[in-house]
Formats: structure tokens, sequence, C-alpha cells
């Protein structure tokens, strides 16, 4: 490994562990909350965006320099974007299951695609690249995922032990958005 390798990785491990953090603890609450609801899931995405955001932008910016650099401008870019997403999310709260559906996708399009695309010109040069090739597609797929949820999903269900119930659009797309934290994180 070469000097500037091991001086990247140094300075912006950090900034991936902090990354995480807003990741896990989205990924975590989400698992363990009983409450899946459009409104819970714009809350859940609307704190996570706006930490993640300003964690990308303000430290990635820091730490992004010399060969790096060329992530810097994707990492603000993207920075920015989730920090706008995530007010967006908390402003709209009440919105309901297409509101949730359609800030998460377009958020998880534009910063998936950046970061997928950042990482891939990057490839060969920079340390992080992968990682951020890693986790711009699975932006892009959760993306694809959300578009893929239909938002009037009403499905009745049984089970074993006849328990009624209903899997509903809110409950796969508040799911599909803590799996995908967890994954990430």
């Amino acid at each position: 490994m070469s000097e500037d390798e091991l001086t990247f990785r140094a300075a912006y491990w950090p900034v991936l562990l902090l990354r995480a953090l807003p990741a896990l603890a989205l990924g975590a609450f989400i698992t363990f909350s009983s409450d899946h609801s459009p409104a819970l899931g714009l809350v859940a995405f609307g704190v996570f965006a706006i930490l993640s955001g300003l964690i990308t932008t303000v430290l990635g910016a820091r730490a992004l320099r010399g060969p790096a650099a060329r992530l810097r401008m994707s990492a603000v870019a993207q920075g920015a974007i989730t920090v706008v997403a995530g007010v967006a999310a908390l402003l709209a709260r009440g919105g309901g299951v297409l509101v949730l559906l359609y800030v998460v996708s377009i958020w998880a399009v534009v910063t998936g695609f950046l970061e997928l695309v950042a990482g891939l010109r990057s490839r060969g040069r920079v340390p992080g690249a992968t990682d951020a090739i890693t986790a711009g597609a699975l932006t892009v797929v959760l993306a694809v995922a959300f578009l893929l949820v239909p938002p009037d999903l009403v499905v009745q269900y049984g089970g074993v032990e006849q328990r009624e119930g209903q899997l509903t659009a809110p409950v796969v797309a508040v799911g599909l958005l803590g799996a995908y934290a967890a994954i990430v994180g």
C-alpha cells in the first residue's frame, strides 16, 4: 500500500464511520418500531438524511484531498441534496405514502447515481472508490425498490396461526428503508 493510500485511509475512515452511524440508527429504529406509518417513515428518513448529509458534506469535504479530490465535489453535492431531502421529508411528514415514496425515490436516484459515477470515475486512482461504488449501487437499488412499491398495496394475510392482518405500502416502504439503512450502515 502506498503512502498516499495510507494517508487517505487514515483521513477518511472517520468519515465512513460517522456516516454509518445515522444509517445504523435508522435501521435499528425501524426494525424495533411497531409503527411503520408514512409519517414515521418521513420523520425517520428526515432525521437520518439531515444528519447523514451534514456529515457527508462537512467531513467529506475536509477529508477528501489530494488524489481523492475527485470524490469531494460529489460528496458535497450528495450531502447538500441529502439535507434538502431530509428537510423536505420533515416538512411533508403528514403527506402520506405517496410523499414517502417520492421523496425517498428521488433522493435515492440522484444521490445513488452521483456516488456511483464518482466511484466509477475514481476507480483505480482513489482507495475509497469501491466504497462509493457499493453505496451508490445500493442506493440506486433502493430507488428502484421504492418505485416498484404500488402506493395502494394492501394484501390480507392470515398465516398459520390465522392472525388477521394487512401488508400495506407504508409497511413495505418503511421496511425497505430500514433494510437499506442496516445494509449501508
